[in-house]
């Protein structure tokens, strides 16, 4: 079993900034791409950003030159840092996880619980 647990979430003021951070535990042979979501209250879930393991990143033209993922391949755990914040920003927060829990098991997709981000303005 996999589990992919956000932090970092809160309420900030527009301008500001905050970071985010999603820890994947349990057993598990591989993890390869890592990504954080972002569902707005009413609208569809849409991804943020992406990195591959060998830190390749891409990230949605919405948050370009704001937003940045990064990740620690050591310790399992996928970051987004998050400048210059708006209220169209606000949304729950999701990690996902494109993990091998065998050598020979097929890539599956573990989401996290969610964090929730509030931007006043």
């Amino acid at each position: 079993q996999v589990h992919l647990v956000e932090s970092g979430g809160g309420l900030v003021q527009a301008g500001e900034s905050l970071r985010l951070s999603c820890a994947a535990s349990g057993t598990f042979f591989s993890i390869n791409a890592m990504s954080w979501y972002r569902q707005a209250p009413g609208k569809q879930r849409e991804l943020v950003a992406t990195i591959t393991t060998g830190g390749s990143t891409n990230v949605a033209d919405s948050v370009k030159g704001r937003f940045t993922v990064s990740r620690d391949n050591a310790k399992n755990v996928v970051y987004l840092q998050m400048n210059s914040l708006k209220p169209e920003d606000t949304a729950v927060y999701y990690c996902n996880a494109a993990v091998h829990t065998t050598a020979l098991a097929n890539e599956f997709r573990y989401w996290g619980q969610g964090t929730q981000v509030t931007v006043s303005s």
